[in-house]
């Protein structure tokens, strides 16, 4: 299942979210939208109090918090953000009053890309530069690997020329998102994943970096080596709101085989309740399968 919402699952808690505004309770019959939501809800741990599938649900106020803070965390445009259709533009030039329930907003298709500096003489020369680009743009085939970025300050400091990522040749350097790159990243993610080329996510070596690597398809996660980490991790880097999330990645981890390269670290995330934080990252990094 998709890590992002459904465009009919938006437009279903967009209807929740503006009758909330007049009773206390909305009530939905069973659809394939409503069992979208409660799927994606069951997949992230969100929670929506006795939910039964087959049986209409009623919503609170609550629950579209849930919703909107666990969106939030995950880079995705908020219920109340999620605009679909034509862009303001697209509406003018089709000649008709634009309609801001339906208009796309104007980051919608939006990344923040990273690339090999090329820069005016007015400005100083950094080894790169970054650039806010419509994701559509952007030619996939020519790129070999994409490289997802989780922390904005760690997105502005990255570079590729490190070991790790010396078998290839054109990067795709991406921010994960927030709630102003969230959507064109989701959209760029699920393109690129169709490549089935290799989709590496570089972020906190913690319960929801993990959990945001799992959900975007990544292929691998850029991480220090395992001896280097279990020296260095602590349990300073392991927030404690992130605690009800470790049910899932529990589950995962039973799901592994005994020789997955990824079993070491979610050992050392779960079992001794350490992590570390990006900006801490020292040592030589491998991608972890």
């Amino acid at each position: 299942m998709s890590y992002s919402l459904s465009p009919s699952a938006y437009r279903l808690l967009q209807g929740v979210s503006k009758e909330l505004l007049k009773k206390p309770c909305v009530s939905r019959q069973p659809s394939q939208a409503l069992t979208t939501v409660l799927d994606w809800s069951d997949m992230h741990e969100v929670a929506l109090g006795a939910a039964r599938r087959g049986d209409k649900h009623v919503f609170d106020q609550q629950q579209l918090t849930n919703i909107n803070r666990t969106l939030k965390e995950l880079g995705q445009r908020l219920v109340e953000d999620y605009l679909s259709g034509a862009s303001s533009l697209q509406q003018a030039e089709q000649g008709y009053n634009e309609d801001k329930n339906v208009s796309e907003g104007p980051r919608a298709q939006r990344v923040l890309v990273s690339l090999p500096a090329s820069v005016p003489a007015w400005l100083s020369v950094k080894p790169r530069s970054m650039h806010d680009v419509d994701w559509h743009e952007i030619r996939l085939e020519v790129c070999d690997v994409l490289i997802q970025v989780e922390n904005l300050g760690s997105f502005y400091e990255f570079s590729p020329d490190i070991a790790a990522l010396s078998g290839y040749v054109n990067p795709l350097i991406v921010y994960r998102g927030d709630s102003h790159y969230g959507g064109g990243f989701a959209q760029l993610a699920e393109a690129w994943r169709k490549t089935q080329r290799p989709h590496i996510y570089a972020g906190d070596f913690d319960v929801k970096g993990v959990m945001l690597a799992l959900d975007s398809n990544a292929t691998h996660l850029l991480l220090p080596g395992i001896e280097w980490l279990t020296q260095h991790a602590t349990p300073l880097h392991v927030p404690a709101e992130q605690f009800p999330y470790q049910r899932r990645l529990r589950k995962h981890l039973a799901t592994l085989p005994s020789a997955h390269p990824l079993r070491d670290y979610l050992t050392l995330l779960l079992e001794k309740q350490r992590g570390l934080k990006q900006q801490w990252f020292g040592g030589e990094m491998v991608c972890v399968g």
